[in-house]
């Protein structure tokens, strides 16, 4: 069976995961591949059987884990890495900001919250910022 992907940020799972489904996620992602006896025989997850199994389809039909038949049972394997699934929550989360009418108001109270945990982190996100601004003015250059 191959190992999961590396890097699928085309396609990034769109919501947050739950305590459990992100447990799981991460068994499964350590393992490469488990069915759910596998990940209960593990010792770290402290859940009954049906539960894990319930979880693990529901991640399945989030598109976070894909599944093959092996005899009566699946065998899942991640899909996304565990930084892909942040990512991915993350991202639509901003989107959501972003797309609402209050858009620069709620980057505003982003860039104080940034600033009043860490001045080290408002620099990381400044130089970001800069960088991304590059990267557009270049494409533009390109398409003229």
């Amino acid at each position: 069976m191959e190992s999961p992907p590396t890097s699928n940020f085309e396609n990034p799972p769109a919501g947050p995961l739950g305590p459990l489904e992100r447990q799981i996620h991460h068994a499964v992602w350590a393992r490469g591949n488990a069915t759910v006896r596998e990940v209960l025989e593990d010792g770290t997850i402290w859940q009954t059987y049906s539960t894990i199994m319930t979880t693990m389809d529901r991640l399945f039909r989030k598109g976070i884990l894909d599944r093959v038949l092996e005899g009566k049972a699946f065998r899942y394997s991640a899909r996304f890495s565990p930084e892909e699934v942040e990512r991915g929550a993350a991202m639509n989360g901003i989107r959501q900001l972003l797309g609402s009418e209050y858009a620069s108001l709620h980057l505003s109270y982003f860039v104080e919250a940034v600033s009043a945990k860490d001045e080290k982190l408002l620099e990381e996100l400044q130089t970001l910022v800069e960088r991304q601004r590059a990267e557009l003015q270049l494409k533009k250059g390109e398409q003229k």
